[in-house]
């Protein structure tokens, strides 16, 4: 006789104790069983403790914290500018998700939500903080600014959510998260959720949540075992060619995925990145279109939709989308640059393999991003496989292909012969006639210039001429013949004063 083990009895949602209208609208989802963190976080939850849940991305944390609030807050009134609830969340995308998960599990209850993101009118949302609201969801700056404005009073929020709060540390929103912190009340419920513990998080838990309920369903910064990790090691042949080079790579991979690559997400570390890749895709015939921060909140979400809808294959984005994309079927996500933080590439390749699906993600690594690879593979613990880059195993049309990956032709490489420097020759040689040797024999000289008799400079100290200007050396010349030259005054003496005086006194 053999012993044999039971097995597990499968937890539903049913066996959480969660509201009858929520258990409907999860039916009518799709969903039976809940995910680890959900199974964890949700019955503390409901006993009104506060929770730390600590879960990679893409296991469900989002509806592990709306499906008890939505319980919660079944019974009771909001007041006009008075929240009952209140959910941050550190980008728009992020905040954006949460609300279509509020929508579809208390579709059957009277609760009521507002948005709070940048990108729309304060006068719509202040239409509806007027009304008053079960539920908020905002972004940290834009609920300040409501608040700033007078619109807004926390001190009757109950239950208060900070989702993916690695990621407000790395935005730098934790100081708006303390003085959030502080404006609502002390006998609040906090749960609060994260994908890694940074020893700044672990401050702010310890000082705003009172003996939580700690969840942890896998170990920080841990990936999905179902996600197909991949890194190339690439080197441009020039640092000018570099980045097209990097962008043909990049084509190299998704051909190389072939039919398997249904849709995927590029992600890159800078703005002006994305926007160049997606124009380089689309050039090359590929169905792509950008996001990041920069772009209308409005053309953001279109592209959101089209990426869910199918509309749209490949989606090019920053870190913006990099959490609160909630789109199951994304087969593949292609990181073209290495994240500057490590922790974001848990959550870049989170996008892929969710909802125990299997997924696909390819790196490539330049060696100024060395640094930051081997940051993200101490943090993962794990190595990352090399794969070969598909531009060097490529054959050259004709030649060889150096390890650089360029295609050289085979063509005779030109040897030049160095240069020989000739003295620079100031005139060119005109041929001439022959002359007799007598006049070859002396070069001609040039002519001399004809130069006037300087005039003598007068001796220091003889009195200035009141005769208007200076007289004429020929004229003085002929004057000095005149008379004998008086003795002691020199040959330069004027003319008038060398006449004697006796013939003075007979003219």
């Amino acid at each position: 006789m053999t012993d044999t083990t039971p097995e597990e009895p499968t937890i539903t949602f049913a066996d959480l104790k969660l509201d009858k209208k929520v258990l409907k609208a999860i039916d009518e989802t799709g969903y039976t069983s809940p995910t680890p963190i959900q199974a964890g976080a949700i019955p503390p939850a409901l006993e009104g403790r506060d929770v730390l849940g600590i879960a990679q991305t893409g296991t469900g944390k989002t509806a592990s914290f709306v499906l008890p609030m939505v319980t919660l807050l079944g019974r009771g009134r909001a007041r006009a500018r008075m929240p009952r609830s209140l959910v941050l969340c550190p980008t728009r995308e992020l905040a954006a998700q949460v609300a279509e998960n509020f929508d579809n599990y208390a579709k059957y209850t009277k609760l009521t939500k507002a948005l709070l993101i940048g990108g729309v009118s304060f006068k719509e949302q202040d239409t509806l903080i007027d009304k008053g609201v079960d539920v908020l969801i905002a972004t940290p700056g834009r609920l300040l600014d409501h608040f700033e404005r007078g619109k807004l009073i926390l001190s009757d929020v109950k239950v208060m959510v900070v989702d993916e709060a690695d990621r407000m540390l790395d935005m730098g929103f934790i100081p708006d998260i303390e003085r959030i912190f502080g404006m609502t009340p002390f006998t609040r419920q906090t749960l609060f959720f994260s994908a890694t513990m940074a020893p700044e998080i672990e401050r702010i838990t310890n000082t705003f949540l009172s003996n939580p309920a700690k969840v942890e369903v896998a170990r920080a910064a841990t990936t999905n075992d179902n996600i197909k990790q991949g890194v190339v090691m690439f080197k441009g042949s020039r640092r000018e060619k570099a980045d097209g080079e990097k962008r043909d790579l990049l084509r190299a991979l998704i051909e190389g995925e072939g039919p398997e690559c249904t849709n995927a997400i590029i992600f890159c570390n800078r703005k002006s990145d994305v926007d160049i890749v997606a124009k380089s895709l689309k050039k090359h015939g590929y169905n792509a279109e950008p996001i990041h921060g920069d772009l209308d909140q409005s053309h953001r979400m279109r592209t959101l939709d089209g990426f869910r809808d199918g509309s749209v294959k490949f989606l090019v984005a920053s870190d913006v989308a990099a959490r609160g994309l909630d789109v199951p079927a994304v087969s593949h996500v292609f990181n073209f640059d290495v994240p500057s933080h490590a922790e974001d590439y848990v959550h870049r390749i989170g996008r892929t393999g969710r909802a125990g699906r299997k997924g696909t993600t390819i790196m490539i690594c330049n060696p100024r991003d060395e640094k930051n690879f081997a940051a993200v593979e101490k943090l993962v613990q794990s190595e990352i496989p090399r794969l070969d880059n598909p531009i060097l195993n490529r054959p050259a049309p004709t030649g060889e292909v150096e390890d650089d990956g360029r295609n050289v032709e085979d063509k005779p490489k030109r040897s030049r012969a160095p240069r020989s420097r000739k003295p620079r020759e100031d005139k060119v040689e005109v041929p001439v006639e022959a002359k007799p040797a007598s006049e070859t024999a002396q070069p001609e000289q040039p002519k001399a210039r004809e130069q006037k008799p300087r005039q003598e400079r007068k001796p220091r100290g003889e009195p200035k001429q009141n005769d208007g200007g200076r007289r004429d050396n020929n004229r003085n010349q002929r004057h000095r013949d005149n008379g004998p030259k008086v003795i002691g005054m020199g040959d330069d003496a004027p003319s008038f004063i060398t006449k004697s005086f006796a013939e003075r006194g007979n003219g």
